[in-house]
């Protein structure tokens, strides 16, 4: 059975290394699966959006939930968190990173005080990492991981991340920063992202090695089921008969055959390639029906397990905004295996 394609229940078999991990901006718990698959123990969540936090404890049950935002969590005073909390060999997280994607005029929202999701409170999105690290300090925890877009790696954000290093290396923390590929680490999906990995100064530690070169899985691999039709009324369908095998998205479509650029969130998709980055506003439209791809086919391509309640949610957005849990499995087997192993 492949890698991708597993149970909740697969981890009642997986051998426990007596590793602690607590995660922040932990939504639908991608990362608290990665870290489970790799035998170590998650202990409770930072979640500030009730929906994400119910479908978390559903799938995790964790022993310290706390659904606020960030801020407030940092805020706690230490003798009223569970002393548990202070003996972490990992913090996860997460920030919300829609203000550094590569899409649109991105440096325009920097600064600026928004709501990430309906019912969530205002803030500055771009503050949040800081907000980490704040917990970081006060926890204290050997090893810290955090997950975010290409995109702040590129242009104008590279000075929010040299803040970012800095921030932790004012706090005892060395950083290493890595662009890893989900493809290349056993996920049906071509996800990039950037981890923040963080390991305490005290500690002694060597540079973190992650080279991965897993063959790709294509999205035949993981193709079932149908999803919605396209409207036959639609631009999209007009777009869709008017496909050629080299076109990636509507977007190259409309480009050639109106002279249009746009429609780029509909992606084509196409049984010998590799599915796209799974963004929660995406659109995949098969290459060789009018329908767009299942849910289970967005389940597969993250790497979610089978089992997996999303209670009401939507499962694209939940997997969207989610770190595939392959990929955090394979980063926290080597984190071990570098790192705890020799001690620390």
């Amino acid at each position: 059975m492949p890698e991708w394609d597993w149970s909740l229940r697969d981890l009642h078999n997986v051998t426990k290394i007596g590793r602690r991990v607590f995660s922040c901006f932990s939504c639908g718990g991608g990362s608290t699966m990665g870290y489970k698959l790799a035998g170590y123990e998650v202990i409770g969540n930072v979640e500030i959006d009730p929906q994400m936090m119910a479908i978390y404890k559903a799938n995790h049950n964790p022993r310290f939930p706390f659904q606020m935002p960030i801020q407030e969590f940092r805020k706690i005073p230490k003798q009223e968190l569970p002393p548990e909390l202070f003996q972490l060999d990992i913090l996860d997280g997460s920030p919300p990173c829609s203000v550094f994607s590569t899409a649109g005029s991105r440096e325009k929202k920097w600064g600026v005080e928004a709501r990430f999701r309906e019912g969530q409170a205002k803030q500055r999105l771009d503050d949040l990492f800081f907000h980490f690290i704040d917990v970081a300090d006060m926890l204290r925890p050997k090893v810290v991981i955090a997950e975010n877009v290409k995109g702040m790696i590129l242009g104008n954000a590279k000075g929010y991340v040299k803040e970012v290093v800095e921030s932790f290396a004012q706090i005892g923390y060395i950083v290493q920063l890595f662009l890893l590929n989900g493809a290349t680490m056993g996920v049906p999906q071509k996800r990039e992202r950037v981890f923040f990995i963080a390991r305490r100064h005290d500690l002694r530690l060597p540079d973190l090695q992650l080279k991965f070169g897993e063959p790709p899985v294509l999205y035949r691999d993981i193709r079932s089921g149908r999803g919605r039709p396209i409207d036959p009324k639609s631009r999209t369908y007009q777009r869709w008969l008017k496909r050629r095998p080299a076109d990636k998205s509507m977007a190259h479509v409309a480009l050639r055959t109106e002279g249009k650029n746009n429609n780029f969130n509909t992606i084509i998709v196409h049984d010998h390639r590799v599915l796209n980055t799974i963004a929660s506003n995406s659109v995949f439209v098969r290459y060789d029906e009018p329908y767009h791809i299942s849910n289970e086919d967005i389940i597969r391509s993250q790497a979610f397990p089978r089992d997996y309640n999303f209670l009401e949610g939507d499962p694209q957005y939940v997997c969207g905004m989610s770190v595939p849990p392959l990929m955090m499995k394979k980063i926290a087997e080597q984190v071990n295996r570098q790192w705890f192993k020799r001690g620390a």
